[in-house]
């Protein structure tokens, strides 16, 4: 496989070199493989640099190993001692490597759809019948995938960038910035910590969107059955304990036989009222010691018209915040999940 950007002596880098095209062609093999979360523009700018800097790591220093598991192939077996340090620079060893990682069959590509939008817009659909089955509430799946990926699965282009590749979310370790240490794949933002996929899980998690709502509901409800009430060893929602203590687990307050079980969360938080969060004043619940401050992730400061989370007379909100991440972060993501389903 011979790319556009392998020719004698061309450099691509932030101070110039090839063409537009060229740039553009970089850019999309770098999507390819993982290593650009977005930017198919012909810029070799900060986040191309920055992709490029995570290719040449992995080329270095990716064994394949994960606390998840294990990659079908080791990226530094691409290598072959033409990478030496980490520049942010293309030249013609690492096309060269580029060029053998996509002519790889083991190494599983992230896919390009030719029309995203359309995709994209089954998806609302698709997670209310994913839902259903996983037993859990479509509007509370839903709020969640919009704050993970504005319910998308792919890219869709836009005037000044030709993506349309499946979304990937890319995690960096801050005492290792040029190192990717986990990728997040499509509408559910399931998270691989090895890199790259093997066939099961891109089949599961990045070439169907389907699967991947699906095992987004899954996760959901197995939050709420797991972690909300202290079920598995060592792990509980304290807001929940705080609220409601150990008792039983309430799945909706309407019956299975009524329309509105798991549907009407909507009706349900506009009924349980509303609150202020503010900065270094709101505990995250009555007793707590901690108080909301802004992160990294979360910036805010104040939150109004938050739906009261101990009057909505269920228990998904707790299982909400046990969704993504942990401590102070996670009330953050609750908070605005209860705002999106509001």
């Amino acid at each position: 496989m011979t790319l556009s950007y392998q020719a004698p002596g061309l450099v691509l880098g932030r101070a110039g070199g090839g063409t537009a095209e060229q740039v553009k062609d970089l850019q999309r093999d770098l999507r390819r493989l993982g290593y650009l979360a977005t930017g198919i523009d012909g810029d070799f700018g900060r986040l191309t640099e920055r992709a490029v800097k995570a290719l040449q790591y992995d080329l270095l220093h990716n064994r394949g190993e994960g606390p998840d598991g294990n990659a079908p192939v080791r990226v530094r077996d691409y290598n072959r001692s033409r990478v030496a340090g980490i520049s942010g620079v293309v030249d013609q060893n690492l096309a060269a490597c580029i060029a053998d990682m996509l002519a790889d069959e083991r190494f599983l590509t992230v896919p390009s759809c030719a029309n995203p939008r359309e995709e994209n817009d089954r998806v609302s659909e698709l997670a209310a019948q994913e839902a259903r089955p996983a037993g859990a509430p479509a509007p509370f799946l839903a709020a969640i995938l919009k704050r993970e990926s504005g319910l998308r699965h792919y890219r869709e282009p836009e005037p000044d960038n030709d993506d349309s590749f499946v979304l990937v979310g890319l995690d960096r370790n801050a005492a290792e910035p040029e190192a990717v240490t986990s990728r997040g794949f499509g509408v559910g933002q399931y998270t691989l910590f090895h890199h790259p996929p093997a066939k099961a899980e891109f089949d599961e998690y990045v070439a169907d969107a389907a699967k991947n709502l699906q095992h987004a509901a899954l996760e959901l409800r197995d939050k709420f059955d797991r972690f909300v009430n202290g079920n598995t060893p060592g792990t509980r929602a304290d807001d929940r304990q705080a609220e409601f203590g150990r008792g039983p687990l309430r799945v909706c307050k309407y019956a299975p036989s009524d329309p509105r079980f798991l549907t009407d969360c909507r009706r349900c938080l506009q009924e349980a009222g509303t609150t202020e969060i503010r900065a270094g004043v709101t505990r995250f619940y009555e007793g707590a010691r901690p108080v909301y401050e802004p992160t990294q992730y979360h910036p805010e400061r104040h939150y109004e018209g938050v739906p009261v989370r101990a009057r909505i007379g269920c228990d998904w909100p707790y299982a909400v915040r046990r969704y993504n991440g942990g401590g102070l972060n996670s009330y953050h993501y609750q908070t605005k999940v209860l705002l999106s389903v509001l």
